[in-house]
């Protein structure tokens, strides 16, 4: 089972040449076990509000129709998942990012990421 990082999302949906053999493998073989972090949606609505990404549709348009197209679930940002984010080493400023290794540890995902600082913390599996 994946958690697909924000950017592996937006690729999938738009940029899939930007993916790995690996992620585009995993993806495909993995119907119906494709997750994403809510705070997912958060990073695409404040990158498209930014003017930093560009979307053909409303962000929670555009997000609720790439995760029905791809058969990806997402899961909330619990109130445990922030409170383990918090209290993970700070080896990752991004707060977005700590919540996303956060909700894997916490249901015991691969994180799908070509980001290589989400592969330095402990008991967290990255494919790229």
């Amino acid at each position: 089972m994946y958690l697909l990082d924000t950017h592996v999302l937006l690729w999938l949906a738009d940029k899939q040449e930007e993916l790995s053999r690996e992620v585009l493998s995993a993806i495909g073989k993995s119907a119906s076990k494709l997750f994403i972090s809510s705070i997912t949606g958060f990073e695409i609505a404040v990158k498209a509000e930014r003017g930093a990404l560009s979307l053909p549709l409303p962000p929670g348009t555009w997000i609720q129709k790439a995760l029905e197209l791809h058969g990806i679930e997402e899961i909330p940002v619990t109130c445990a998942i922030a409170a383990f984010s918090a209290a993970l080493p700070k080896i990752h400023r991004d707060p977005c990012d700590r919540i996303i290794i956060a909700t894997a540890r916490h249901h015991e995902l691969t994180v799908l990421t070509k980001d290589p600082v989400i592969s330095r913390y402990p008991d967290v599996r990255v494919l790229w």
